[in-house]
Order: C-alpha cells, then structure tokens, then sequence
C-alpha cells in the first residue's frame, strides 16, 4: 500500500485508483494520508464508504482516533458543533465524512481530496444522482491539485493474462467492457495498470503474483492445504515458503522488501527509479493478496479450498475476491479440464489423414467481421470422433475473396473423401463490434445449399436438438426474395455435448481425438473449447458464462456437433470402420525366393463372386440421417 498513498501524497496524477484484497492495511493507509494532508498542507478531505453504519461504526471512530493520537492535529481539532460524526473540522479545514446512500454528502463542498472506498460495494446510481466516483470527481474541480482516490476489492469479470514483451511479466490483460461487470476494475483499466511485482528468492527474476501460482499437496483437505501450500516461481519452477512458525522458512519478506509497482512496457529498472511511467492522467495499481504481509499463503490456500469443496459459488467468488484481489468468474471452477489437459487427446495422425474410424466429415464455421474460423471434424461409430483440420481464413467477411477461400477448403477432399455437411454461424448480435454480415451467409449457403446450411443459436429450443426451419431471404441490392432452410441450433445442447466428448476417456465411444502437432500448437485451440462454462441459474435455466473472451472455436466444434448430429453419426454401431483400400505391399522376392504363380480361378467362382453385391460404407449408412425437424 506504500506506493498508493505515495502517488496521492505526490499529486503527479487526477486519479489513483487501487485494487487490494481484504486484510491488506487499506484503511490505515487512508488514515494516513488523511493524516499526512491535514498535517503539512491543509485542505478539505472528503471520504465516501460503502454504507452508512460501516462509516459511522468502523471508520469514523478509528479517523477519531487518529486525530487525537497526533499531536498538531488534536490541538487544532475544532470543539462542540464544529466537530460532529459526519463533519469534522481539523486545522481550519472540513473532513467529511459520507456514504453511498447519501448524495448530499458528495455535493456540499469543494474538496481538495475526494476517496471512494470500497466503489464494488456501492450503487450504480445513487437515487438517480449519477456515479458515486463521477460525484466525487466533480467535487475536486475547485482545486488544481485535486486527487480523487478510488479503493476497493474486485468483483465479477472475465479477464485473460499476458505476457509484456519489455520486461517479460504476465500481466492481466484488459478485458473488453461487456466482460467486465466490476466498478474498480474498469477504473483499473483506465489507468496505467501497475502490477506488484517481486523477485523469486531462488534465480531473484521478478513476476507477478497471482493465484495461479499458489500450490499444494493434491487432492488435500482444507488442514492439509494449510499446512503444504507453497507459491511455485513461473520462471525456474522454485518452491517459495510462507512458514511463520518458529524455525520456519519465510520468503514472503524478502521478497516484498525488494517489489515494485511495474507497468506494462516498463523495465524494472525504470520501476525502481521511478520513471518512464504510462502517460495517464489516471494511476491505477493492483496487488495480489498473496503480498499482504497480514495472511499467510497457508491461510490462503486453507480457505481456497474450503470454498471449491462446498461448491458454492458465493463463497467461492468471497475468498477469490477478498484474498486474492481476483476478479471472480462465474462457474469457472466447475469440473471442466484446463485447457493444458486437451492436448492429451492427441493420437499419432497428422493434419488431413483420415483415420479408418472415420465415416463421415462435417464442418463448423464461426463468422467474423474480419475472419472465418473453422474446424472440419471427421465422425465414427457412437460418435466418436477425429480432428482433421482447423484454422482461420482471414479477410473481410462483407467481401466475396474469403467466402471464395472457404468455397475452396469445404470442396477439397480429405482422404479421398467428401465433407458432406456444414453448419455456418449466422446468428449475429447488432451490439457485437466484430460480428459478420448474416446476408453474406445466406448468400453463401444458398449457392452451396448441397454442402452447408446457416444457423443461428437458440438456448433452449424447448428441449429439441435443432429445427429447421424455411426463411425468405432479400438481399440487398436484388428486387426478389428467395427461400433457404435455417437450421435454428439449441446451443446449450451442442455445447454441453462439445464438453462431455472432451471428458469422455479416450478409450470409450464417443471420444474426442486430435491429430498430432506439438502442444503448444493447440493452445489457443485448447483455451477457447473451455473458454465457457455451464452454470444453472435461477429456476435451473441453464447459462454460458464466459471464461475468456475469445470463444470461436467452441462454437465451431459446437456447430460440427449438430451437423454431425443431423447426420445421425451417434447411431453407428461400434467397431464400424472403413476397409483398407491400401495394405501394405508384400517384399518383391529375390531370385532365390521361387514364387509359384497362383492357379488361374475357376470360371464358376468368377461368376460366383461377380453376382456377390457388397455395399459400401456410405450406402450402408446413407438413410440414417436424422430426418429434418421442420416447424
């Protein structure tokens, strides 16, 4: 906290914003910057807490205290009516005192210091007054040098991690506004975006903590994690120890004792001396809980796990906000695999071979403003299934080249066999900034209405997979109308379906196969299929929260599913398989090596054999499709 109250007392910027965890020495650090202003330059102070009885009941007696504790600021503290709960008056100065369900108190008087704290708690609009935090800075436009501070424990959001490539460190990324439902937050990422950051005690390289980082022993009761947890450096894998018990190991101090408030595409070394900061007039840092000198890894760990094993998730989202200083996303600590876990499904194939398990291939595609993401799936008996390709095709998508690059992809065999059927994404919101134009998918599917058909997501879909369903179509520029069948796709369904194939074990009906690259090929791949998770909400409807923003390729291993579900591919028996067209050829004998010729076959057995009809694979499953669901 020592740089926050720094960085106000400097006044180098209009705003300071802090995201801390609980039990992190935030109050006092308030105190002692009300303290310090009112000591060496008097001016008017204004605090605004969350609600009435936490300001009249927890802060004001301990602003009282302080006061009275520091010599000058008793002697000059003002008696009777000039000092009362809500206002007092100290060195000829008012400090006010007002919470979020009291707007008076944020528009009486001028204030050289505005302090929000704890801005998650409070309303959004405070009895159609506005933002409590634009209140506040607008009660600061008296004085030059005005700051106004916001501090506060997170809230909800899906945010992702990345890596800066000036000084190497992993910081949070920003998040785009319609993933980010936490106040603080938002703020935060206004500003410069300061991450606590400290060196490991083994190869002293700097990181920032988080609580990815914390470990301990596996499968552990909340005790056992108590007592094993450990924090694991990202850069040389060494255990740092948080053990305050006598005779204990205790990294924690030395490394604080040598952190940094580093900003992205700032050096350590320019953290240290203070300089080449971004240029904002807003300064905004966050810090892990697991810096607070106050609470042990331990202690952090212990509470951490007692809250994923009850399952709840307003106890989870408490420990995952106030300990460690995280924004909490809903159902992210279900029983989906992390994203490491996906590669293993990986089997000794490579791109465009088609294992002899494959019977029919399908296609999704995702459609973006400025791309098409696709993934073309190969299915076999009970459902299971194969990777045989997946990738971006990049250009406008109001434009006909990239449609004409996914003619191209969908028409060319793989294997030597056909993709019989795909699913194109139209299901576009008009609020989306990088969602495509519906009208170049209609256009599209209706040229190659034998291969693909448009589909937009439902919820629900009244417990139906899908239903097609007959649309006219006007596109712009043309005077008639034609007809197209819309496929109207239960999202939940195909999703949940999506997910329960990568649980599948690999050795069951049904599995989810991948060909073979490295693994970090597959990363972003992996991130995106559990970049949503499945919670059920009120009156057990269910909803897709979002992990991570990016998503595409969940939707189309989404839209695949039900094409290969349209096909009826969960109805073929196991141990159905393609013949070997190909067996691997004899060795030529060598001279020494006499083969005798095979006897001519009789003229019978010819005949015999000519009038035996045996059907391929295709015709053998060609009529069991699942037959169209229409309105």
């Amino acid at each position: 906290m020592i740089p926050f109250g720094r960085r106000i007392w400097a006044r180098t910027h209009t705003s300071v914003i802090a995201i801390t965890s609980a039990q992190s020495g935030k109050t006092d650090t308030l105190l002692d910057v009300i303290g310090q202003r009112l000591d060496t330059r008097p001016a008017p102070i204004l605090y605004v807490g969350p609600g009435e009885t936490f300001v009249e009941t927890q802060f004001e007696p301990r602003l009282e205290h302080m006061l009275k504790q520091a010599p000058r600021l008793a002697a000059g503290m003002g008696t009777g009516k000039q000092s009362k709960t809500l206002v007092k008056k100290v060195r000829g100065v008012r400090v006010r005192l007002g919470y979020a369900g009291s707007p008076a108190s944020m528009k009486s008087d001028p204030f050289a210091i505005g302090i929000v704290d704890e801005y998650d708690e409070m309303a959004a609009n405070i009895r159609g007054q506005g933002d409590p935090w634009g209140l506040v800075i607008a009660r600061g436009d008296t004085f030059a040098d005005a700051v106004s501070v916001a501090i506060s424990t997170c809230s909800q959001g899906v945010v992702e991690v990345e890596r800066c490539p000036v000084n190497g460190l992993t910081f949070f990324a920003k998040g785009g506004e319609d993933q980010i439902s936490s106040p603080i937050w938002r703020l935060f990422q206004q500003g410069t975006r300061h991450h606590w950051a400290w060196p490991c005690f083994h190869c002293e390289e700097y990181f920032i903590p988080m609580r990815s980082h914390l470990r301990w022993e596996k499968d552990a009761d909340p005790t056992t994690a108590k007592r094993t947890a450990f924090l694991c450096c990202p850069n040389c894998g060494g255990v740092l120890e948080n053990n305050i018990e006598p005779g204990g190991t205790d990294h924690k101090p030395w490394m604080n004792e040598r952190g940094v408030m580093v900003a992205p595409g700032q050096t350590i070394d320019d953290a240290r001396a203070d300089r080449n900061h971004p240029a904002n007039d807003s300064w905004s840092q966050w810090s892990s809980g697991l810096a607070s000198p106050f609470v042990t890894w331990g202690v952090r760990a212990q509470r951490l796990v007692a809250a994923l094993q009850s399952g709840e998730e307003d106890k989870i989202q408490t420990v995952v906000n106030a300990s460690f200083a995280e924004l909490y996303t809903p159902g992210a600590h279900g029983d989906m695999p992390e994203w490491r876990e996906i590669p293993k499904h990986r089997l000794p194939y490579k791109r465009f071979e088609v294992p002899l398990g494959v019977l029919r291939i399908v296609a999704g595609v995702d459609v973006q403003k400025r791309s098409l993401i696709y993934v073309i799936r190969g299915f076999g008996s009970r459902g299971t299934s194969w990777l045989l390709d997946y990738g971006e095709l990049h250009g406008l998508t109001s434009e006909p080249d990239v449609w004409n690059d996914l003619t191209l992809k969908l028409m060319s065999p793989i294997g030597g066999l056909i993709i019989e059927k795909a699913f194109i994404d139209s299901g576009f919101r008009p609020n989306k900034a990088d969602a495509g134009d519906e009208h170049k998918v209609y256009e599209w599917t209706h040229r190659h209405s034998f291969l693909a058909m448009p589909t937009k997501g439902r919820d629900t879909l009244g417990g139906k997979p899908f239903v097609v369903s007959k649309i006219e179509v006007k596109p712009d520029g043309k005077p008639s109308p034609y007809s197209i069948d819309l496929v109207h796709i239960n999202t939940d369904f195909f999703k949940s379906l999506v997910h329960s194939r990568l649980k599948t074990p690999l050795s069951e009906p049904g599995a989810f196969f991948l060909f073979s690259q490295e693994e970090a090929a597959y990363e972003d791949y992996s991130r995106q299929l559990v970049s949503e998770v499945r919670i059920l909400g009120e009156k057990l409807k269910p909803t897709w929260v979002p992990r991570q923003k990016a998503n595409h390729f969940l939707d189309a291993e989404a839209l695949a599913a039900a094409a290969a579900y349209m096909l009826n591919v969960q109805a073929i028996p196991e141990g159905i398989e393609r013949p070997d067209d190909e067996p691997a050829s004899e060795p030529a004998p060598t001279d020494d090596e006499a083969t005798p010729e095979a006897p001519a076959p009789n003229p019978t057995e010819i005949e015999k054999a000519a009038a035996v009809q045996v059907a391929s694979i295709r015709d053998r499953f060609r009529n069991m499709g699942a037959s169209s669901i229409r309105r």
